[in-house]
């Protein structure tokens, strides 16, 4: 179940682009990187557009905690990877789709598809005090 807020759900899963930076060993952020995140029901949900080996996602994936960064908003996340055989993809792939389509099937087809089920990862709110 989600701890997101109504508000912050719609701020973040309404953003064309999030903000995301994980966290060192010492807890301090590394720097944020863009990237497109999508919303379904209440969970949020990021996907590497350049495979696992994307440093961003590497770190993120290793690093299991960060911040995200949209309209407004600004909260701790954990990095959560999401089983490759969740059903849960369909429905990724189609607010992928519904919400970036306009930039072509190429370009949505690097976050879309098979390929991508292995880089998901959901984003889950923490409760602590940011520094």
């Amino acid at each position: 179940m989600s701890d997101w807020t109504g508000s912050d759900l719609e701020a973040i899963g309404g953003a064309t682009e999030l903000h995301v930076a994980s966290r060192r060993r010492d807890d301090t952020l590394r720097s944020y990187v863009t990237i497109w995140g999508v919303r379904v029901g209440d969970d949020l949900y990021v996907r590497s557009a350049y495979g696992a080996d994307n440093p961003w996602f590497r770190r993120a994936e290793k690093a299991g905690a960060g911040r995200v960064r949209a309209d407004g908003v600004e909260r701790d996340v954990t990095f959560t990877p999401l089983d490759p055989t969740a059903g849960a993809h369909s429905r990724i792939d189609a607010a992928y789709h519904d919400k970036y389509g306009l930039y072509g099937p190429r370009i949505v087809g690097s976050v879309v598809g098979e390929h991508a089920t292995r880089v998901t990862l959901r984003l889950d709110p923490q409760n602590r005090t940011q520094p």
